[in-house]
């Protein structure tokens, strides 16, 4: 494991210099366990539609490993799924610099990257190598210049898919100017029908949408799913966020990009809780938005969540955050008398 002193230290670099060195010690096994840590049994489940088995709920958001440089070192840390990118068809610089941010008052993160990352042919070679049981994502989406934005998408779907377990479609990037038009009806419903007649090898395919999403739009949202995408496993809820609560106190605060970590808990399980509302059980829903508890996991569970996904308190807490959310997430299903997780599922709908 990391150690504590190491871990100060990355915490003193800049932000992208430290995830940068992150990666490149991880790389090399530097910190790694030898073996991924046991995990209790109540935590187990299987996502009734897209099949997938994880001996945890707790996955890697997309974001920390956008290349696939280390999918099996973090799979070492306890993590249930590793879902890598975002990944584009040609490789891009993404947005200038400086574009990362820690708001360490609050527990929270701006991002502006702009789906920086090594390309398509890069990625492909790295999912090539992957070894290791746990299931390996693959998070894809459009060059910023493209001009089939759509058909960066097939691209992607199609070259991934002998190589990943899933694939998720991400139209909720606040970071690339326009994408977050591809959730509007019009555009979804022909996203849909073109990715959808993509060679997927049958994989599951998840939709990541944003939280910045009102009643509306997410009655738009659900009403294309349910009428466009029968294909579809389910949806990932969500990404980072726009707004900027007036409770931030960082002096980042006013940075522009997305913001994620601790204050995007709270509307990011709402909008999810909607979601799964709507949906009523048709499609498998994996929460993300700040989580760094096993209780915050629960919430999303009881809201309608089968999984859920972290990145940005592995910022402040380490990457055996996910091996601790686990465990606390198992104590809360056993206080309130649940065996497994599915029996909790949807609990506070």
């Amino acid at each position: 494991m990391i150690s504590a002193t190491g871990a100060r230290i990355v915490r003193m670099l800049p932000p992208e210099v430290a995830h940068t060195l992150t990666i490149r010690m991880l790389t090399y096994g530097a910190g790694v366990p030898a073996h991924a840590p046991q995990l209790p049994v109540s935590t187990r489940v299987e996502l009734p539609r897209s099949g997938l088995r994880l001996c945890s709920p707790v996955g890697l958001a997309a974001g920390f490993d956008k290349n696939c440089d280390v999918p099996g070192a973090m799979a070492r840390f306890g993590f249930g799924f590793i879902e890598c990118g975002t990944v584009t068809p040609k490789p891009q610089p993404g947005n200038p610099k400086p574009r990362l941010f820690r708001l360490r008052e609050d527990r929270a993160v701006i991002n502006r990257m702009g789906f920086n990352n090594y390309g398509l042919d890069y990625f492909v070679r790295r999912l090539e190598k992957y070894r290791h049981d746990v299931p390996i994502g693959a998070n894809v989406g459009a060059n910023k210049d493209t001009e089939d934005r759509i058909g960066d998408y097939v691209t992607c779907i199609e070259a991934v898919a002998p190589y990943t377990n899933y694939i998720t479609i991400n139209v909720s990037s606040p970071n690339t100017p326009g994408l977050r038009g591809l959730q509007d009806k019009a555009t979804l419903t022909q996203l849909l029908a073109r990715c959808g007649a993509a060679d997927r090898k049958e994989l599951p395919v998840f939709l990541k949408v944003a939280p910045d999403l009102d009643a509306d739009a997410i009655a738009d949202i659900c009403g294309v799913v349910l009428r466009e995408g029968a294909w579809l496993a389910g949806l990932i809820i969500s990404n980072t966020t726009l707004a900027r609560p007036p409770s931030l106190r960082s002096e980042e605060k006013s940075e522009a990009g997305g913001l994620s970590g601790a204050p995007l808990f709270q509307p990011s399980t709402e909008v999810l809780r909607l979601f799964a509302r709507t949906l009523n059980g048709k499609f498998d829903l994996i929460g993300a938005g700040g989580i760094g508890t096993g209780r915050d996991a629960y919430a999303k569970i009881r809201a309608g969540a089968s999984a859920v996904q972290l990145y940005s308190l592995m910022v402040y807490d380490g990457p055996g955050i996910a091996a601790r959310v686990a465990r606390e997430l198992s104590n809360c299903l056993a206080e309130d008398g649940f065996s497994s997780l599915a029996d909790a599922v949807g609990k506070d709908l």
